[in-house]
């Protein structure tokens, strides 16, 4: 089987809980009953991707535990590869997420095995691919290995950088997409009003900056494009991110060009947000008008 979209990244399970509000300092909310989902934002992108039609491979790290046999399965109902996905002796990881009525979200990430994923786990992993896609929930120095080694193979590199960090200037300069939002960019460029091309100045041949219901703004060296989102009413936000990643991904995959692809991973988001959960809830090629 090829992969035409590798996706890099963390798988966890997702642990949501609904509340009223969110609890302040020392404060005890009750909630809603907790249920379990497949989630991490490297599984989210690669199901978001498969569920849009590319063939996607994965390549992460989970426990042997029952929370891993979970997220695997799903990976594979989705019609994701995971035969790149390692065992590690440590725990799966976990996300801790509180949902308010406004569909906004509140996430504590425990890492677990996700920690463990090493540089020699892409080793071999580009041979089929078009587009790498990674996302920053695993250890920094396997994602600029990816990305360079993607790079230096042919394939088109699209970096999710979050959550933010400090990424090396080699890195940087052989991504194509750097995929940020408002408050990422607002970290790596020292300004909340900085002009969002400047992101250019970081080293990525282009960059797409996501500002939620606003949609996003794509930033090449020949300009910047606006591109709008839908208008919805958000249930659950949970995930909105990866889909516009997974999206992406897999339109750029396709060959659309940057500002197309753009336009499909907004409207993936928008329907995203209109359901619970990360994973149940993105849509299908057939469903997105």
């Amino acid at each position: 089987m090829t992969a035409e979209v590798l996706v890099a990244g963390s798988i966890n399970a997702d642990l949501v809980v609904p509340v009223d509000r969110r609890p302040g300092a020392g404060e005890t909310v009750l909630g809603g009953d907790t249920e379990l989902l497949p989630g991490g934002k490297g599984a989210n992108t690669a199901v978001a991707a498969s569920l849009l039609g590319a063939q996607v491979a994965m390549v992460g790290a989970i426990g042997d535990d029952a929370n891993g046999r979970l997220l695997l399965g799903a990976l594979r109902e989705a019609g994701v590869r995971v035969d790149l996905v390692r065992t590690a002796d440590r725990p799966t990881g976990a996300a801790y997420i509180v949902v308010t009525p406004d569909g906004e979200n509140s996430i504590l990430v425990s890492p677990g095995a996700n920690s463990a994923l090493e540089p020699s786990a892409l080793d071999g992993a580009f041979d089929d691919a078009r587009v790498l896609a990674v996302s920053m929930e695993i250890p920094l120095p396997t994602v600029e290995h990816a990305v360079i080694a993607a790079s230096e193979a042919g394939v088109r590199v699209l970096l999710n950088l979050s959550p933010v960090a400090k990424v090396s200037e080699r890195a940087l300069a052989a991504v194509d997409v750097l995929l940020v939002n408002e408050h990422e960019a607002a970290w790596l460029l020292g300004d909340a009003d900085a002009d969002p091309r400047v992101l250019l100045e970081l080293g990525p041949f282009s960059a797409v900056l996501t500002r939620g219901a606003r949609g996003a703004l794509v930033i090449t060296e020949d300009g910047t494009t606006e591109v709008p989102s839908p208008e919805v009413e958000a249930v659950d936000t949970t995930g909105a991110g990866d889909a516009f990643t997974g999206a992406l991904a897999a339109s750029l995959a396709e060959g659309a060009t940057l500002v197309d692809a753009a336009r499909l991973a907004v409207k993936v988001a928008a329907i995203s947000v209109t359901r619970s959960g990360a994973q149940p809830s993105y849509p299908r090629a057939g469903e997105i008008d």
